[in-house]
């Protein structure tokens, strides 16, 4: 049997079709609205809202900037670190440096040193003369002696007093004269008593009165005092 609807007072029932479009409008209604309160939306209502993002930001860019100051006054401090570390490795290693050269300038020097010590020796060596142990060498010696110490005297007044008084014999002793009586006897090549040869003994000779060359350089001196010189000298004195 058909079914009548009153006019004015009934409408038709919604198909399936139409409900689901009826939710789809409203689902993209509400998501449009919730778009709208997004900060930065004109449409977003208080300050407050808008406001939450900006703080925000800044602070951000507070902390980043304080992060970028820390991180450059690190840098800082490392290269300054590095540079103190650098400059005391230099340091260290210019001194090392000076040391070594220091130390090598010694021994050169040292060694410069102890080279012209034994060349200067061995020049005196080689001007040095070399005396017989004789009669000839002790009067060349004694005569050598005489002319550093200014003392007149020469190699044939030398030997012929000497040949005179001893023969030459350097061990020779007069036990008889005057002077031997008196306890003070004549010995040696130029027959010295030994108070003369105390006192005019020279210095740098043998102190023992029958040493030849003390023997002949005291006479001698002995002689230049009193005669000028032994080359003056022709008979006892």
């Amino acid at each position: 049997m058909s079914q009548h609807t009153t006019p004015g007072h009934s409408r038709p029932e919604l198909t399936k079709t139409q409900k689901f479009s009826i939710a789809g409008v409203a689902t993209l209604g509400a998501a449009a609205l919730a778009f709208s309160l997004v900060p930065g939306s004109a449409d977003a209502g208080t300050g407050d809202v808008s406001a939450a993002p900006v703080a925000f930001t800044q602070n951000a860019d507070a902390q980043q900037s304080v992060h970028a100051g820390v991180a450059k006054q690190q840098t800082n401090a490392d290269k300054q670190a590095k540079d103190a570390a650098a400059a005391k490795a230099k340091a260290e290693a210019d001194a090392a440096a000076k040391k070594r050269a220091d130390e090598q300038a010694a021994a050169k020097k040292k060694a410069e040193d102890e080279r012209k010590a034994k060349e200067a020796a061995s020049r005196a060596a080689a001007r040095k003369p070399v005396y017989a142990n004789n009669l000839d060498g002790w009067i060349r010696q004694s005569l050598d002696i005489m002319k550093a110490k200014g003392i007149p005297g020469s190699y044939e007044g030398l030997h012929r007093n000497i040949i005179r008084e001893s023969a030459g014999d350097p061990n020779a002793k007069n036990g008889w004269d005057i002077n031997a009586i008196n306890g003070t006897p004549s010995v040696g090549l130029l027959q010295v008593i030994q108070p003369t040869f105390d006192a005019y003994h020279v210095e740098g000779t043998s102190t023992n009165i029958y040493d030849p060359v003390a023997n002949i350089t005291a006479a001698a001196n002995y002689a230049a005092d009193r005669y000028g010189s032994m080359d003056n000298v022709n008979s006892a004195y």
